[in-house]
């Protein structure tokens, strides 16, 4: 049986034991003493929504996510993996495509420290054969190891590729409100919000005139005690649109994942070796 017939089964079997409990007493008040009997509905949805319902100020509507990883920045220290899956073929010629990026970042506040290892296979980014590096940033010193050569300094490479974030990749929500469901993940206490389509921000898509992305599923984890998010994940459908500013628009599958842990814990983050 699914959650939502059982819970109303529930109710009928309350509001009838009620009903028969106070029958004789009701029978000699007028129709004006009768209370109003719920909805079924109201009482299926609001039973789950009130006890898992976050605590203040998370259980109203939240606009801080716009870049995934925000949160993150107002402790000491944390670690996220992100990944972005493309699977299709090129618009015009139907020539397949297969591509992804992933990248590992650890950050350190208390030092203004974080590392990124980004690696990409496929031609996602407009590059035909695999590629990869790592990059540190402390404090305004950056590092960018490629290919076994170092740059260092406060270079724009270096500082670009150490800066390199989640919300560069797979974006974030404008605008979500909680979903009523409460679950732990990745060690955090953590509530379901809402993904609606018109409130996502994916900043690696790029319409056109005649491109259609659809959201196939999607989910949003928040952990109040940390202010941030713990899990994002969106399947989504894309046809004739632009990833990363690749020339050839694109139809098929694009898959976003972001999972954050290690919240609140600081990092040891130094100089990639070979730097």
């Amino acid at each position: 049986m699914n959650k939502p017939l059982a819970l109303r089964l529930i109710f009928l079997l309350v509001l009838a034991l009620a009903a028969a409990a106070g029958c004789r007493s009701q029978r000699n008040q007028s129709a004006d003493a009768v209370p109003t009997i719920a909805s079924l509905d109201a009482l299926a949805t609001a039973l789950p929504l009130t006890q898992n319902a976050p605590p203040t100020p998370w259980n109203r509507e939240q606009t801080g996510f716009a870049r995934i990883d925000d949160g993150l920045n107002n402790l000491p220290g944390a670690h996220y993996t992100v990944r972005l899956v493309f699977n299709g073929a090129i618009a015009e010629t139907g020539q397949a495509v297969n591509a992804s990026a992933q990248a590992d970042v650890t950050l350190d506040q208390l030092t203004s420290a974080r590392r990124v290892l980004l690696t990409t296979q496929g031609e996602l980014i407009g590059q035909p054969e695999n590629s990869s590096f790592e990059a540190v940033r402390l404090g305004n010193d950056a590092f960018l190891l490629r290919d076994g050569v170092c740059l260092s300094g406060g270079g724009n490479d270096a500082q670009a590729a150490a800066n390199l974030s989640a919300g560069d990749l797979v974006g974030g929500m404008v605008r979500t409100s909680p979903a009523g469901r409460q679950a732990v993940i990745n060690g955090e206490t953590v509530y379901a919000y809402t993904v609606n389509p018109e409130d996502l921000r994916l900043p690696a898509v790029q319409q056109g005139d005649n491109s259609r992305v659809t959201v196939d599923s999607a989910e949003l984890w928040i952990a109040p005690e940390r202010g941030a998010v713990v899990r994002f994940y969106v399947n989504l459908s894309v046809e004739n649109v632009t990833l990363l500013g690749r020339p050839a628009p694109v139809s098929g599958t694009l898959l976003l994942r972001y999972d954050a842990d290690r919240l609140g814990v600081p990092n040891n983050i130094s100089i990639p070796f070979g730097c």
